[in-house]
């Protein structure tokens, strides 16, 4: 299961593909029928992806992709309006009853059925680094911490030079010998 590049934004309903990234924000693709593409805002947007996020565990943590498998093998989704406990406890062993509750269990049961029927979810994880998009946005942002380290660099150095050669004059004495 491939979900790299897959994340979900919040304050927006359902899932979004990573396309790119321009000065304002992310470029992002819904993953619905309609496909309509959004620039979400760098400062007051979230993105998780859905290849980080995990579940509270007992023992350890469980990851989503884990549970998308169970649930494949499974078959079936339960209706949402339900009770998802017991479900959740057959798909989600040994996760925490207290720390996960049923809002998440809805949330995960409905990106499920958004993502069941995209060749993403039957293709496997690749090993490289990530997909175009991403290597872009991780080479943008090394390129964006050098040059801010180089910049800070090249700012301190300039301020000390400037500092010592820039040290106010002495004062020059005002009062006449004859005295004013």
């Amino acid at each position: 299961m491939n979900l790299r590049g897959i994340v979900a934004v919040s304050g927006r309903p359902g899932l979004f593909k990573l396309v790119g990234q321009n000065k304002v924000g992310y470029i992002l693709e819904g993953l619905d029928a309609q496909k309509t593409k959004v620039v979400a805002n760098i400062t007051n947007t979230k993105l998780a992806s859905l290849e980080d996020i995990t579940v509270y565990g007992e023992d350890e943590e469980i990851k989503l992709s884990d549970i998308f498998t169970k649930i494949s093998e499974k078959g079936n989704t339960p209706d949402l309006k339900g009770d998802l406990r017991a479900y959740f406890l057959e798909v989600a062993p040994g996760h925490d009853q207290e720390k996960v509750y049923a809002s998440d269990m809805k949330k995960i049961i409905t990106w499920y059925n958004l993502l069941k029927d995209l060749p993403l979810f039957t293709e496997e994880t690749p090993e490289t680094p990530g997909s175009p998009a991403e290597v872009s946005l991780a080479e943008e942002k090394v390129a964006a911490d050098k040059k801010q380290k180089s910049a800070g660099a090249k700012g301190s150095s300039s301020a000390k030079a400037t500092t010592k050669t820039s040290a106010p004059a002495k004062k020059a004495s005002m009062t006449s010998k004859k005295g004013v």
